[in-house]
């Protein structure tokens, strides 16, 4: 216990953890060091941010994607998925339906779609963008060229989403074919810091091939590329994708890391993932008991959300925009925090886009 407890202490006050700590912090038994984790980082996170979280209307806009990355289930040659686009005045009126429930981020996350042209990309976001002036646009549409990045970010897109998934070569080489690369996947993610956006990765807990020393190369690229945001949350098996059968990543390897993340880089924006709560019934809330500070509910229309299916059993499929955010406010009111509709942009840098 005193090892562990002088690890999160170091962890907490230096902002720094080595592979031998973190091996020890998600080997370890002794709930009591577990709570002090959790406690630490929530500490950390209302210091900052204090009992807010913020919410973030996502809106899933195709579910084509030309890759074919082997835990994801609307993969291209997963010949089960049913697909489907958004129109333009769909997405609207996803925006328009956010708006009056108090959004003010609007996530736009699709497969690598083709038909969505950087021209495409660029009206949709400018058409946003002229509507809704003071809110947040996120892009969440994969590996792109600098000079998309940059027509985008042009356009009036704030925040950027792009999972790096792992950070070891050797891990990225058993997630995804050999057409993409962890290389490429580093330096887009540099491309869009150094546009401007704030820029989000992130990672599964419990992908096929992680090891401790996998998870430690993660935290090192967080360090180093300082995100403005990080989503984790656990992997899940797509029935149809080459790890249909494998074991899904657990609740609580999930919380260890969201707490140490926390602590390894106190201002991030960090979600409780649809993933955690479709693994466990409380896990978003238990997220944001370990450092989280971000929700997603979604604003997809209901007709496509099961059509989405990144993963199995996902939550929420059924419920309108308004039923989730309701029930959301509920949930986070019941553990003493607040769902707050302001943009909720990161508090470590001045924020930049508009």
């Amino acid at each position: 216990m005193q090892q562990e407890s002088e690890i999160i202490e170091r962890l907490w006050r230096e902002h720094r953890i080595d592979a031998e700590g973190l091996r020890t912090l998600l080997a370890t038994k002794e709930q009591a060091c577990l709570e002090e984790l959790y406690a630490r980082a929530r500490e950390t996170a209302q210091r900052i941010y204090g009992n807010k979280i913020y919410i973030r209307g996502l809106i899933e806009f195709t579910n084509y994607c030309k890759n074919n990355c082997y835990y994801c289930g609307i993969r291209c040659e997963n010949q089960g998925a049913e697909r489907y686009r958004l129109t333009k005045e769909e997405i609207l009126s996803c925006c328009e339906t956010g708006y009056g429930l108090g959004f003010r981020t609007f996530v736009l996350q699709g497969g690598e779609d083709p038909y969505y042209t950087d021209e495409r990309v660029c009206g949709l976001v400018s058409a946003i963008r002229e509507r809704y002036p003071d809110c947040a646009i996120t892009l969440s549409i994969g590996e792109k060229p600098k000079e998309s990045y940059q027509a985008y970010f042009d356009a009036g897109a704030n925040r950027y989403l792009l999972r790096h998934e792992t950070a070891d070569e050797a891990h990225y080489g058993r997630l995804h074919p050999p057409e993409l690369s962890l290389a490429n996947r580093k330096r887009c993610l540099y491309d869009l810091k150094e546009i401007g956006f704030q820029t989000g990765c992130g990672f599964m807990v419990g992908s096929p091939g992680q090891t401790a020393e996998t998870l430690y190369e993660d935290l090192m690229l967080i360090r180093k590329l300082r995100p403005q945001m990080v989503g984790i949350g656990p992997f899940i098996p797509q029935k149809d994708t080459p790890f249909g059968q494998m074991p899904a990543g657990t609740l609580e390897q999930t919380l260890r890391l969201l707490a140490i993340i926390r602590l390894l880089h106190p201002p991030v924006l960090l979600p409780a993932t649809t993933a955690l709560g479709t693994i466990h019934p409380k896990g978003r809330e238990q997220g944001i008991l370990a450092g989280a500070n971000v929700v997603m509910p979604n604003l997809s229309p209901v007709n496509v959300r099961k059509k989405y299916a990144l993963y199995d059993n996902k939550i929420c499929t059924g419920d309108e925009a308004a039923e989730c955010r309701l029930c959301l406010n509920r949930r986070v009111e019941e553990i003493g925090y607040q769902i707050v509709t302001d943009r909720g942009d990161y508090a470590g840098d001045v924020p930049s886009g508009d």
